[in-house]
């Protein structure tokens, strides 16, 4: 019994030694990987032995090839060459899940922040082109014409009477003449510093003998004055969503009339428009808006009597947002332009719009000014234009001045462009601002006039 102990003691480890050996001999062999056919074969360097075609088995534990993966060729390989791809196959560790070759990026669009790679001409988007600057249409509409000659009839009573008994009969134009033009210009509220520039560019045509008889004359005054308006004004800025019209302007010009009848405009025109009652000192101003509200079929934001009226719009804004709405219509209340803390309060408001709408600040700012006060109107320009960026100008009462004038005077001295005129007391004689139709109705000859009535 003792005997074959030993003896089969001897037999298992003799086969542990041999299973060891079998190990051993295993670990040191190197793994035969097929190359690749059209991987080249690696040059030796001039430095090394000739290494054997054919290696039969390694000389010893320290040739024993290392099983990481070479990560100088790993990133010297280029994407998308059979070499690189090869070279990545043959090193991938057996057993390993093997990656989907990715698609090969296009040679005509390299990455633009790759060193050395020329980006591709990419074409633009298809956008529309930006409007270019409206030019003045040849002939204003009959209509245009006949509202602003219905509007203007105060003015031209006094004003185009006057320059037909100047004009009359078969007197000599001269020099002289001109200075007696001169009158009749400031009467009309033109201003002096317009009515000298008028006067200067017709005095240049006298002496190039170009205003040889009355009608010639009448031809370059509206030439000129024409020139002084420019081109019609541009419509709007509703692009945005919400748009924002800040309407600003002194005691009782008619800025809340002149918001409802902006208001029916836009609506007519498919916009979704929300009012802001801005004008918390006066509730019969709130009391105004929300009735035009009703009539517009818009939605009017108030706040609490004297709150802040940077509050109000700041919440009507919010408010537009959240329900859809095209454009925000604020009211402000009646500033005295001459009281310093007053615009001042102005500028907050305007802040306050930037704020609410990220920093791009109102759309439009509007200043409404009363057609009757004259050349006070020009300096309420001026103070206003202190305190906001004005985008533009509405003349309301018009048709109850004879100072219509004045608007030649504002727009040459302060380069701001009328946006709208009233002509009356219904929605639809609030009317775009049309320079020629303007100028034409002003300088309408008696006779003109009679043919048209």
């Amino acid at each position: 019994m003792d005997t074959i102990g030993i003896v089969l003691f001897a037999v298992a480890v003799a086969a542990l030694a041999g299973w060891w050996w079998v190990r051993r001999t295993a670990a040191r062999a190197p793994s035969r990987v097929p190359a690749p056919v059209d991987a080249p074969e690696p040059r030796p360097s001039p430095a090394d032995p000739p290494a054997p075609r054919a290696p039969t088995a390694p000389q010893g534990a320290d040739h024993a090839p290392s099983t990481a993966p070479e990560p100088r060729r790993a990133s010297n390989r280029e994407p998308g060459s059979a070499a690189g791809t090869s070279r990545a196959a043959a090193s991938t560790p057996l057993g390993a899940v093997e990656a989907r070759p990715q698609a090969a990026a296009p040679q005509s669009a390299p990455t633009p922040d790759a060193p050395g790679a020329e980006t591709a001409p990419t074409p633009e988007p298809a956008t529309a082109s930006p409007p270019s600057t409206p030019l003045p249409r040849a002939e204003p509409s009959r209509e245009e014409v006949e509202a602003l000659r219905r509007g203007l009839v105060g003015t031209r009573g006094g004003f185009v009477a006057r320059l037909a008994r100047l004009f009359g009969g078969a007197r000599q134009i001269d020099p002289a003449l001109l200075d007696e033009l001169e009158e009749v210009l400031l009467t009309a509220d033109v201003g002096v510093g317009t009515t000298r520039k008028l006067l200067e560019r017709l005095r240049q045509r006298l002496t190039r003998n170009e205003l040889g008889d009355a009608d010639r004359v009448w031809q370059a005054l509206r030439e000129e004055a024409l020139a002084v308006l420019g081109a019609p004004p541009p419509e709007l800025r509703v692009a945005e969503r919400p748009s924002v019209i800040l309407v600003v302007g002194v005691n009782g010009v008619g800025k809340t009339t002149t918001i409802g009848k902006l208001a029916a405009l836009l609506s007519r025109q498919g916009h979704k428009v929300l009012l802001a009652a801005g004008d918390t000192f006066r509730a019969a101003a709130v009391l105004q808006l929300e009735v035009w509200g009703r009539r517009t079929g818009c939605e009017v934001v108030k706040g609490k009597e004297r709150a802040d009226p940077g509050a109000v719009i700041f919440d009507a804004i919010r408010r537009a947002q959240n329900t859809g709405a095209d454009v925000v219509i604020a009211d402000t209340a009646g500033r005295l332009h001459t009281r310093a803390p007053l615009m001042e309060e102005l500028a907050r408001v305007g802040r306050t719009v930037q704020k609410a709408l990220g920093g791009r600040g109102a759309d439009e700012v509007l200043l409404v000014l009363d057609a009757t006060s004259g050349q006070n109107a020009a300096s309420q320009v001026a103070m206003f234009r202190e305190a906001l960026p004005l985008t533009g100008l509405v003349l309301t009462k018009l048709d109850g001045t004879a100072k219509g004038g004045v608007i030649l005077g504002i727009v040459d001295e302060h380069r701001i462009p009328v946006r709208f005129v009233g002509v009356g007391e219904r929605v639809e004689d609030l009317r775009a601002f049309d320079p020629r139709a303007f100028v034409e109705a002003l300088f309408e000859k008696p006779e003109e006039a009679s043919r048209a009535a």
